[in-house]
């Protein structure tokens, strides 16, 4: 054992006596020109070191840098700029005046991927063929250059395309490691921050670099991320995932495919690809088990005139809006004139406002701000709604035209989602043709114009129930009684009518409505900005009388006009049966009278009460 640690103990000393020889018989400048060379030779990027190199042993046998830069061929500003930048080099081909460099590690790093940056091609200078690469300048000393790993810590990256915004990455942690064929490592974290938004994010990934710059493939996997800020949900959305990604530098085309993507509680999966050039161009596949809107979207506050406040005291307190600088008017939809794209999507269950819609299909295409959506579809409730339209965004303001069709859906599920204080449940029907600007609920109540038939199956309204009503104005006006009924809600087994929106004044006309029990007709007016309206119906009670007699059977056979008028939450109504009462009277009167005259036409009498009713 004594032996054992004895020689042990003579080798660290060789070892370190060995390493201390190194730093004093090895200047690490002498490295500084040939490094500027090969940087030069293998890629035509320009290398500057800042100050003296230096030797650092523990825990691993470093050369040590002050600031460097790196500049492309014919950049205004450098690609890369450091604080410090450690090489990691390998012992033994120092001892056979070789190079090895192990890992670079830059620290404090901001690396700008900017026009400035880019690099320019001489007007006149040759294009290499694909596959060839720069011939290598033998240098003098005879030393040789690799990397296998990069470290970056504590740095910035700094991206902009074209006249576009800049988005800075902070915080940026960077672990590559790579083979002799190319394929590589990589872990990477770091913050991005924006309007007024945090973005959070890691991942590792695999990367296959053999054919680099010319294509890059990539598989992402252990992707975590978190989205925090304005304008977002107070929980924030956070996920993970992974991806397969190829880079095409010809094409300058972006593909992804095997996307598995998480965001709170919903899901994304598909393909995908974009091509990078002045004017971008996206495809999408995209398909989801289940995407929760109300759970990624913060939808906007509906504030009707007249109850905005309490409207303000119920809503959920979150964190404003991002600001715009310089006071510069964002117009609705501007940023589709940026794009080309196409999107086809499926998802299994889609809840928005609440409303839990499946099987939703979508297939859109955006021409330069023109936004064609030929399907947007899914059921609910039992039913179908089919919302085909298109966006234009080309000239200024907005112009937006849809084509809702909705099928046998639960009407009181909409009126909820869009907060109408309306009690109203049955299936509804409806075909028409909208138009406007901005598409949100507020706006359509506003600002929105357009047609539509409706029709209804098993409604029920609650609060007024008008064939009560009508028989008991009747009962207070005659000695006629109706069946007990202690209803509140008016019930209609079909009910059809035809609608005209503009800017917040739904028009009701042509309204027929049937059930066992009565039959309306009517016609009216819906302020949907202050809750109010004003409708006119004419109602025939057909059954719910007690007994027989003249006068159920006119009743039967009689529309009664009622009017239903004022605020929705506060609704008044106006009955006229005295007068139909009275006229009834004065009509049974005047046909008795009538066959009194004809019975007695030949008397004086009889030709006086002729003479007398022909004057009325």
């Amino acid at each position: 054992m004594r032996r054992i640690l004895t020689t042990l103990m003579i080798l660290l000393v060789v070892l370190v006596a060995g390493l201390s020889s190194l730093v004093l018989l090895v200047n690490p400048n002498d490295f500084r020109s040939y490094m500027v060379k090969q940087v030069e030779a293998r890629s035509g990027y320009q290398l500057q070191l800042d100050g003296s190199l230096r030797w650092h042993v523990w825990p691993r046998l470093s050369i040590l840098s002050g600031r460097m830069t790196l500049t492309a061929p014919g950049a205004s500003a450098p690609l890369v700029r450091a604080d410090n930048m450690r090489l990691d080099v390998a012992l033994m081909p120092l001892l056979s005046h070789q190079l090895q460099v192990k890992q670079v590690m830059l620290k404090g790093a901001v690396i700008q991927l900017t026009p400035q940056t880019e690099a320019e091609r001489a007007q006149n200078a040759p294009v290499a063929p694909k596959g060839t690469s720069l011939p290598q300048e033998p240098g003098s000393s005879g030393w040789s250059f690799d990397i296998a790993a990069l470290q970056v810590v504590d740095s910035v990256l700094v991206f902009q395309h074209e006249d576009d915004e800049q988005v800075t990455v902070r915080d940026i942690r960077l672990q590559m490691e790579q083979d002799a064929n190319h394929r590589a490592e990589v872990d990477f974290s770091g913050r991005l921050n924006r309007d007024q938004r945090d973005l959070t994010l890691s991942f590792s990934a695999q990367v296959q670099a053999a054919d680099y710059p010319h294509s890059l493939d990539a598989q992402l996997s252990q992707l975590s991320w978190q989205l925090q800020g304005a304008d977002l949900p107070a929980q924030g959305i956070s996920g993970n995932g992974s991806l397969n990604a190829n880079w095409q530098e010809e094409a300058k085309k972006l593909s992804f495919s095997a996307l598995n993507l998480t965001a709170n509680d919903s899901s994304l999966t598909g393909a995908g690809s974009v091509i990078l050039d002045d004017h971008p161009i996206w495809a999408l596949d995209l398909q989801s088990d289940k995407l929760n809107l109300d759970n990624l979207l913060l939808h906007s506050d509906i504030l009707p005139s007249g109850s905005g406040e309490v409207q303000k005291a119920q809503a959920t307190p979150k964190q404003p809006r991002p600001i715009i600088a310089n006071g510069v008017k964002v117009v609705p939809y501007s940023g589709l004139n940026s794009f080309d794209g196409t999107l086809a999507m499926t998802a299994k269950q889609v809840i928005w406002r609440e409303m839990p819609f499946t099987d939703v299909r979508i297939q859109a295409d955006n021409q330069r701000g023109l936004l064609h959506i030929a399907q947007l579809e899914g059921k609910l409730d039992g039913g179908t709604l089919s919302l085909p339209g298109t966006v234009d965004a080309r000239n200024g303001t907005p112009q937006a035209e849809f084509q809702p069709k909705i099928d046998n859906i639960e009407i009181g599920s909409l009126l909820k989602a869009f907060n109408y204080p309306i009690d109203m449940a049955g299936k509804m029907s409806l075909a028409g043709d909208f138009s406007g600007s901005v598409v949100d609920a507020n706006h359509f109540r506003r600002d929105w114009q357009g047609q539509a038939s409706i029709e209804m199956h098993d409604t029920r309204t609650e609060g007024l129930n008008f064939q009560q009503l009508v028989q008991q104005a009747v009962e207070r006006s005659s000695d006629v009684r109706a069946k007990e009924n202690d209803d509140s809600a008016t019930r209609l087994d079909k009910l059809t009518a035809d609608i005209d929106l503009d800017s917040g004044i739904l028009t009701l006309d042509n309204m027929n409505g049937s059930s066992s029990l009565m039959s309306l007709t009517g016609k009216g007016a819906l302020d949907l900005v202050k809750e109010e309206g004003d409708m006119q119906f004419a109602i025939q009670v057909t059954d719910g009388w007690q007994g027989e007699g003249k006068l159920v059977d006119m009743l039967k056979r009689t529309a009664i006009p009622l009017r239903v008028y004022g605020k929705w939450s506060e609704l008044n109504y106006s009955l006229q049966v005295d007068q139909i009462l009275r006229r009834q009277l004065q009509n049974e009167a005047k046909r008795r009278l009538n066959d009194w005259a004809e019975r007695n036409k030949n008397t004086q009498s009889g030709k006086d009460v002729q003479k007398l009713l022909n004057k009325q």
